[in-house]
């Protein structure tokens, strides 16, 4: 087998990127972040073979999230230290290993652990997407990130309605099985064509983590766009959170049906791809607005037609599809802003943007289930509605050059 050619930092930022291995890293974002979303659907049947009590049942998905989010902090900023390729081909095999074992898990413990491994291993998604930023020319960059993120948000949509249709097939343990496979044929597909990266620093690992404190601080752009997107996605949050719990109550769809619902927001993808080239046009700022404002809007829609109507559930999902696209429009948006900031911190400063709006749509979806159990749609709406119009008071603040 050919050894992948090794590309430099100063390289990799002048040189091309051919549409094969845009798609190969499409594919591989939607396949690893798959990992972190196929339990939601499935927090039932695996609590019942488990034996885990209904109060703790959240924790499947829970551990998942808690891997992912200290793998933001603690795993991707390797790539700035670390070749590329054979760190994202650690955290696949972590990846594999850990999905095996939640299959074959015998009790709750075992099954934790293995959903908190999971989480970490597929922060590999944000790995690759710097390094797609690395590989691209600086003209193209904003058209090349968003192809890639589309492939990873259709992973994020599609997770979810796949495991719930392999599970009423077969059984949940086959999701896990299926997946684990999947990451070992992707591993071998990635050892083989991904070209290798080394990036420039020296940095001991203490002074890596220590530097992002400092791009925190003084990185004005990083701020202002990952509290843009910490209120995106915490809208995108509590509408995913919460309308399952309508659909399944004035709606009385069955968990097939609300599967299907949430094909809806694969529609939503689309918005990668075409925000990256309006961001390499340089009309960052109006796609930023809009984006914002189709969010809000589609909240608006929700109340136009009385629940559990024809005319309400069409509604529902025209707004499930305005609001993906916004979400996925700002998040592109976004990174293209800080991959502009030079090649040498991409991982650092894309691990911090990632993780402020991971924590943010934690933190929302719990307040968005909180409130649908105290003011049903009203109350999880005007939540929803709310982030969507700080994040835009917020951009209305914005100066040339932030």
């Amino acid at each position: 087998m050919n050894q992948p050619q090794t590309t430099t930092p100063q390289q990799a930022d002048h040189a091309g990127i051919s549409s094969g291995l845009i798609t190969l890293l499409a594919v591989s974002c939607g396949l690893i972040v798959a990992n972190i979303y196929y339990a939601q659907p499935l927090i039932g049947p695996i609590s019942a073979a488990l034996g885990l009590p209904v109060s703790a049942a959240g924790l499947i998905v829970t551990m998942t999230q808690i891997g992912y989010g200290a793998g933001l902090i603690l795993v991707v900023p390797l790539g700035d230290l670390f070749e590329n390729q054979r760190l994202t081909l650690v955290m696949v095999g972590l990846a594999a290993v850990s999905l095996l074992a939640a299959a074959f898990a015998p009790a709750p413990l075992p099954f934790l652990t293995a959903a908190l491994f999971i989480g970490i291993g597929s922060v590999a998604v944000q790995i690759l997407v710097p390094y797609a930023a690395h590989l691209a020319p600086e003209a193209s960059r904003g058209r090349v990130v968003g192809n890639v993120m589309s492939g990873l948000m259709l992973g994020v949509m599609l997770a979810r309605p796949v495991s719930s249709f392999i599970t009423a097939l077969s059984s949940w343990h086959v999701v896990f099985v299926l997946s684990a496979l999947a990451m070992v044929m992707l591993g071998l597909v990635l050892r083989s064509k991904l070209p290798q990266r080394q990036p420039a620093h020296a940095l001991s690992y203490a002074e890596l983590l220590s530097s992002m404190a400092h791009l925190a601080l003084n990185t004005p752009i990083l701020r202002r766009r990952a509290l843009y997107q910490a209120c995106m996605f915490g809208t995108f949050s509590v509408f995913w959170t919460t309308s399952p719990l309508l659909l399944a109550g004035p709606y009385q769809l069955t968990q097939r049906g609300i599967a299907l619902f949430a094909l809806a927001g694969v529609a939503g993808a689309i918005a990668a791809p075409i925000a990256g080239r309006v961001a390499d046009q340089g009309w960052s700022r109006p796609a930023t607005a809009i984006a914002m404002i189709l969010a809000a809007v589609a909240w608006l829609l929700t109340h136009l037609a009385p629940q559990g109507s024809a005319l309400a559930l069409g509604l529902l999902v025209v707004a499930a599809i305005m609001i993906d696209f916004g979400v996925q429009a700002n998040v592109v948006l976004g990174q293209r802003a800080i991959f502009a900031l030079g090649a040498h911190a991409r991982s650092r400063l894309n691990g911090l943007y990632m993780a402020t709006f991971f924590a943010a749509g934690a933190i929302t979806s719990a307040l968005g289930g909180w409130a649908y159990a105290h003011g049903g749609w009203i109350w999880a709406s005007a939540l929803g509605l709310a982030l969507p119009v700080v994040a835009l008071v917020y951009f209305a603040t914005e100066k040339g050059g932030e």
